[in-house]
């Protein structure tokens, strides 16, 4: 009973979720920027403690969420342009992985390069 049963890829992988993933990084970067600010008026009370990590964590949080806000507004309008090609190829154009190779799911696994 160890890693190899999820592993072993005799388990189909679960639908990815899809949701207002903008609106969910927005949320996230705003945290973190709302801790750094926060924290910064006890900027001295970190500094005699050796904790200003904690800033410097939070402003890196969401430095990088503003990264991640452009990504996945990128990827959003990206996946709305490719919408009406996928509708227009037809339904195998949904398929997984398996069937964009031209092989059957139960035909196992894909081989490798």
């Amino acid at each position: 009973m160890g890693l190899s049963r999820w592993t072993s890829g005799e388990r189909e992988a679960p639908a990815p979720l899809e949701g207002n993933i903008v609106a969910t990084v927005v949320g996230g970067t705003v945290v973190w920027f709302t801790l750094f600010l926060v924290q910064l008026p006890f900027y001295g009370w970190f500094a005699d403690r050796g904790r200003t990590w904690w800033l410097w964590t939070c402003l890196a949080g969401g430095v990088m969420g503003l990264y991640g806000i452009w990504y996945v507004r990128r990827r959003e309008a990206a996946l709305r342009r490719a919408r009406p090609e996928r509708e227009a190829a037809g339904p195998a154009a949904g398929a997984g992985p398996a069937q964009r190779d031209g092989r059957e799911p139960e035909d196992g696994p894909a081989p490798t390069r």
